[in-house]
C-alpha cells in the first residue's frame, strides 16, 4: 500500500497554470496594458496566452481576491479603479504600517543590512540626479520592500504587501509633480540618517510622514499636472460606493 504522505508529496507541482496566468495579468495591469476600468476580453486573452478560458477565469478570481479586478454579475470582469476616497483611506493606513516597519527595521538592522539599504539609496541618488523617474520608482519600491523584510514581522509584511498591490497601480505618478522627486529623495536621506543613528522613533515618524507626503503630492498632481494622454488611474468618488 502506498504511503499517503508520499502520495501527497508526489502531487505537488512547482506552479499551477492559473498562477502563471495571474502573474502575467498583474504585469499587464501594472504597466497599463490593461487600463483601469477596462473590460477584460476573456476570449482574446485566452487566445493570446494559448490556453483555455478555465485557467484564465481561475486567475481572474485570484486577482479579484487581491482587488485588482472587479467581477460584475452579467457584465463581466473589469480592471479595478482607485477612487480619491480609496487613496485617502489607504495612505494613512500605509503610513502607520510602514512607519512601524521602519521602527522595527532600525532596531534589527545589522551592518550588512545597512549596506544593502545604502546600496539601494545610492541608486536612488543616481536616478534622481538623472531625473529618471521610472528607475527611481523601481528602486524606491525595492527600498520600501527591503525595510519591510528587515522589520521581520510576517503579519505586518503581508498586510503592507497586500496594500502595496493597489498603490503599485499608480506607478509613482506623484513623482512627476515638479519638485516631488527632490523632496522624496530628501525624505529618504532622513530615513537613512535615522538608520545610521540607530534612532527607531525618528525612522518611524519620517517614514510615516513620507507616505503622507506621497498622498499630498498625488492629490496636487491630479489637479495641477494631469496630462490627458496619460492613462487615468483615478476616478472620482461616487456616493453610495459598492
Amino acid at each position: 500500500m502506498q504511503n499517503p504522505d508520499l502520495a501527497l508529496t508526489s502531487r505537488i507541482t512547482p506552479i499551477v497554470l492559473y498562477q502563471e496566468v495571474a502573474e502575467r495579468l498583474r504585469q499587464k495591469i501594472y504597466t497599463y496594458e490593461l487600463k483601469p476600468g477596462e473590460s477584460i476580453d476573456e476570449q482574446a486573452l485566452a487566445e493570446s496566452f494559448g490556453i483555455s478560458r478555465t485557467p484564465l477565469r481561475e486567475a481572474l478570481k485570484v486577482l479579484h481576491s487581491e482587488g485588482l479586478v472587479v467581477l460584475k454579475p452579467r457584465r463581466g470582469c473589469f480592471v479595478a479603479e482607485l477612487t480619491e476616497q480609496d487613496l485617502d483611506e489607504i495612505f494613512p493606513v500605509m503610513a502607520l504600517l510602514e512607519g512601524r516597519c521602519a521602527y522595527d527595521a532600525v532596531r534589527k538592522a545589522r551592518p550588512t543590512d545597512l549596506k544593502r539599504l545604502d546600496d539601494i539609496h545610492a541608486r536612488l541618488e543616481k536616478y534622481a540626479a538623472a531625473e529618471d523617474i521610472e528607475r527611481y520608482y523601481e528602486q524606491n519600491y525595492l527600498f520600501h520592500e527591503a525595510v519591510q523584510k528587515l522589520a521581520g514581522n510576517l503579519w505586518l509584511q503581508k498586510t503592507v504587501g497586500d496594500l502595496r498591490k493597489f498603490l503599485k497601480l499608480l506607478r509613482g505618478r506623484q513623482l512627476r509633480l515638479p519638485g516631488r522627486l527632490e523632496a522624496s529623495l530628501k525624505e529618504h536621506r532622513l530615513i537613512m540618517a535615522a538608520f545610521h543613528n540607530q534612532n527607531p522613533a525618528a525612522a518611524e515618524k519620517i517614514m510615516h510622514d513620507h507616505l503622507l507626503a506621497q498622498r499630498q503630492a498625488l492629490a496636487r498632481y491630479d489637479v495641477e499636472e494631469y496630462r490627458p494622454q496619460e492613462p487615468r488611474v483615478l476616478r472620482k468618488t461616487t456616493a453610495g460606493r459598492k
